[in-house]
């Protein structure tokens, strides 16, 4: 299968689940983006890195980083392979010695080791069809901007009534606003219901 490079674009805290935060991953040459929701250790170990601080002690991450690189492993990729039941999972792609050696992982880990080794993250296309959200691309929103059109709406179920009570046209038009509020977790919950209404239907 085609692996599909992702980076990550987004971290922040969770909108509905006060302990967590969601890690929104993009895809490198295209539109789509892939809400991850992890843990608060594990945003930590994500932010750090990115942010290039040095704890005064070594993290979980950090110290499993030091112990692949003293036994002279280098971590090659890290590829989201597979997603059931909501759950993501992941692979750590590890090389010794020109042999190739593959770590099953959590998806938050994962993501933590790649930022420290600075190496692609990638996933397939059916995991992308199934959890990723489309972004309205820019151009349109600037045309539609420029001829001072308003897409139409048309009224829908009251504000914080549950997903179920919505027809699938009136999602799609709710995981357009939430999109643009860059909501990835309500996008994926909404996505979610879409995606059962198909199965069903």
């Amino acid at each position: 299968m085609r692996k599909i490079e992702l980076d990550i674009v987004a971290l922040s805290h969770s909108v509905t689940q006060s302990h967590n935060y969601a890690v929104v991953l993009g895809e490198q040459h295209g539109s789509r983006r892939l809400p991850i929701v992890i843990g608060g250790f594990e945003a930590q170990a994500i932010a750090v890195a990115m942010e290039r601080m040095t704890p005064n002690r070594p993290l979980t991450h950090d110290l499993f980083k030091n112990a692949l690189e003293t036994f002279t492993i280098d971590l090659k990729e890290v590829v989201i392979n597979n997603l059931l039941d909501g759950i993501f999972y992941a692979r750590l792609i590890c090389e010794k010695n020109g042999d190739i050696f593959e770590i099953d992982s959590r998806t938050s880990d994962a993501l933590a080791m790649a930022v420290r080794f600075n190496c692609p993250i990638y996933t397939y296309e059916f995991i992308l069809d199934a959890a990723g959200v489309v972004l309205e691309e820019p151009e349109e929103k600037a045309a539609t901007a420029k001829a001072g059109v308003r897409p139409r709406r048309k009224k829908g179920p009251a504000k914080g009534a549950s997903l179920t009570t919505y027809s699938v046209d009136e999602l799609n038009r709710l995981l357009e606003e939430v999109l643009t509020k860059e909501d990835y977790e309500q996008a994926a919950k909404i996505r979610d219901e879409i995606n059962r209404r198909q199965e069903e239907g």
